[in-house]
């Protein structure tokens, strides 16, 4: 597993699964399986139904942290089947909104998740996933990709996400 911190703040953490690109790319494009991969422990279910079909739609996921529950709107900004599906998360509520300002529930936090698959052969994808905070304020951020205020560890979280995914793939 290769896991990196870029200069730009881009977090990327890499693992060969033993499945096609199209199989693993079904799951990533399918917000109802993702709290099946969730390594954060955050995540508690989804409002949509169905896969993502392209670039613009939206889906919330329902979350958990520090005891409080809330909702993430995710505007799909990139979509190459079986190659790349990026998000920007939103604020869903007031409880996460900034200065809980009624007006910035669904506008995009300034961060991007992703994945990009790159097929290694007929059954094999190498899956990466990426967090772009680059355009995140740098006092919300240390240099190892956790949070000041004490989020989680997102490589950790990131390398577990795709362990689960590889467990879902080759069950």
């Amino acid at each position: 597993m290769k896991q990196m911190v870029d200069k730009n703040k881009r977090l990327e953490v890499s693992r060969r699964i033993e499945a096609s690109a199209e199989f693993v790319f079904e799951i990533l494009a399918n917000p109802s399986r993702h709290i099946d991969f969730d390594g954060s422990g955050m995540l508690r279910g989804t409002a949509h139904e169905g896969s993502i079909t392209r670039v613009g739609e939206s889906f919330t996921m329902k979350m958990h942290r520090l005891g409080d529950d809330y909702l993430i709107i995710n505007h799909v900004v990139e979509f190459d089947p079986h190659t790349r599906i990026f998000w920007e998360p939103a604020p869903g509520d007031i409880s996460r909104a900034e200065g809980n300002d009624p007006s910035k529930i669904g506008i995009p936090a300034g961060y991007r998740w992703g994945y990009v698959l790159a097929p290694e052969g007929d059954n094999a994808t190498a899956v990466t996933e990426i967090f772009d905070c680059s355009a995140v304020a740098a006092d919300l951020l240390r240099d190892d990709g956790s949070w000041i205020n004490g989020y989680n560890k997102l490589k950790e979280s990131m390398a577990a996400s795709l362990a689960k995914l590889e467990q879902i793939c080759i069950q």
